[in-house]
């Protein structure tokens, strides 16, 4: 299953390379080079798919936990000033996600949707200290009456070209459910508040819509 932010790239990158396997079998006379080619525009297909697959995840709903809205690694887990909503300290849980892995964005926790914006900016690599304020990036905040109020960031990298955003102020927001997606490597970055316990490592690997990131504490 692909995700139909991927429609149109995999519909360009079928006509081509139906296209040069059709040159590469017209003009290449020898063959182990025109074998060569062939597997490498195939190897190019299948990257193309695999960066925009969809899987289905089972989201074990519940309004106490955070669920990790990406794949990817823990790269950040620390204690920082939230400038632009909270404008408070908050904890930060930010996680990596390379060419290769799902790029889907899902709603970390269920809710009400209360701030959305697009902040258009800079490229830099996705773990660069100044990535979270500088490179393109949307803000969500999503709250719920047990949690109360979490914020997610998607960060474009430094091969992103285009950030999706679904959410919409007074949407309402279904845990694990798709709420955007990313081109082509990037971060989310999480903000929760300080007395969120926390259920995950550093350099801990992570699924979107599946793997807990923190709870409530009792």
């Amino acid at each position: 299953m692909f995700h139909k932010e991927g429609n149109k790239i995999i519909v360009i990158t079928l006509v081509l390379v139906v296209a040069m396997f059709l040159l590469i079998d017209s003009f290449i006379n020898i063959s182990w080079l025109r074998i060569l080619l062939m597997l490498t525009v195939l190897a190019f297909l299948i990257i193309i798919l695999q960066f925009f697959r969809n899987p289905k995840r089972l989201t074990a709903a519940n309004n106490k936990t955070v669920v990790s809205p990406v794949d990817g690694k823990v790269v950040v887990i620390e204690e920082v000033f939230e400038k632009e909503f909270f404008k408070e300290k908050r904890l930060q849980v930010s996680v990596f996600m390379s060419p290769i892995n799902v790029h889907v964005t899902r709603y970390p926790i269920a809710g009400n949707v209360i701030f959305s914006k697009y902040h258009p900016g800079k490229f830099l690599v996705a773990w660069h200290p100044k990535a979270s304020e500088e490179n393109e990036r949307t803000t969500v905040v999503v709250e719920n009456e047990t949690y109360g109020k979490v914020l997610y960031r998607q960060i474009a990298g430094a091969l992103a070209k285009r950030i999706v955003n679904y959410a919409k102020v007074d949407d309402i927001a279904t845990q694990g459910a798709d709420s955007g997606f990313i081109k082509f490597g990037s971060r989310v970055d999480l903000f929760l508040p300080l007395d969120t316990k926390i259920k995950v490592e550093l350099n801990q690997k992570v699924r979107g819509g599946e793997s807990i990131i923190a709870e409530v504490n009792d």
